[in-house]
């Protein structure tokens, strides 16, 4: 049996305030998506940002055969041990050589353990959609990327990047918010697939987001006032229900990028299908 351990990258703190709101944690959002293209692959969780996270049922990193690090609100610069601790566990899965795939703060959080550098984004929050990010030279033919188009667009949210790349990673592919927004990262006897948005989103997460931090996207400006956020969230409630509202797609400026499961959620696909399953 294929099992994987996900790290909930998320505090307890943090994971209930969602909770509360109905929000889901980003280890359950990577086990939903994983499931629902691989049902048969046990999913354990491990939640690397509390001081009292164990290895589920007592297992050891030998009874893995992949090791992915889901989502956070939390920052990869910061020095208390919800970050150092998600830092030590990720050294420990590469230094066992199991295959890794990191999305966001999984990207970060590899390349802190690798020696590389995560600023805050001085042109500050990629939110909802990561527009136009485009496969490099590198990227073009690796798997990662084989079921995407050369330019495509992706759920995220993410107020830091990786501003400097650890000594031999690869950097796959960029847009013009964040450069880095996919790369191969090596550690310790692992090289890590990364990539700085969310595949394992679906729309219903980012509806769920804006909920979340609604006070910030309109503070930051992303929307004039609470009435004109709740209409456009009110349209992406409309497209997840029904992705073949063209219209509301056509509005929102979302195509099969974001609405069809398996391209969404291609590089996961990948990931599994070439590094854990083969």
């Amino acid at each position: 049996m294929t099992r994987l351990l996900l790290l909930e990258g998320n505090t307890a703190d943090k994971r209930a305030q969602s909770r509360a709101i109905g929000v889901r944690s980003s280890s359950e959002i990577y086990a939903i998506a994983i499931s629902a293209e691989f049902p048969d692959i046990e999913l354990d969780i491990l939640n690397g940002a509390d001081p009292d996270g164990v290895m589920p049922y007592s297992r050891t990193w030998s009874d893995y055969d992949g090791f992915v690090i889901t989502g956070s609100a939390l920052h990869a610069y910061d020095t208390d041990f919800a970050v150092t601790n998600q830092i030590a566990l990720t050294k420990e899965a590469a230094d066992h050589g199991l295959p890794i795939f990191g999305s966001c703060w999984g990207l970060q959080i590899l390349v802190m353990a690798a020696g590389g550098m995560v600023i805050s984004n001085p042109r500050g929050r990629e939110v909802g959609i990561a527009r136009k990010i485009y496969a490099l030279p590198e990227g073009r033919d690796h798997q990662i990327f084989g079921g995407k188009g050369l330019v495509f667009d992706a759920l995220c949210i993410h107020y830091d990047e990786v501003s400097r790349l650890p000594d031999n990673a690869t950097l796959l592919a960029s847009n013009s918010h964040s450069r880095v927004q996919a790369a191969l990262i090596p550690l310790g006897r692992s090289i890590a697939w990364a990539v700085q948005y969310h595949p394992e989103f679906d729309l219903q997460q980012i509806v769920q987001l804006y909920t979340l931090y609604s006070d910030d996207m309109v503070a930051q400006g992303f929307f004039a006032n609470n009435d004109e956020l709740i209409a456009y969230r009110n349209k992406l409630v409309a497209l997840a229900a029904n992705s073949a509202e063209i219209g509301i797609g056509w509005q929102l400026g979302i195509d099969e990028d974001i609405t069809d499961d398996k391209r969404r959620r291609a590089e996961i696909i990948a990931w599994i299908e070439t590094c854990v399953l083969t």
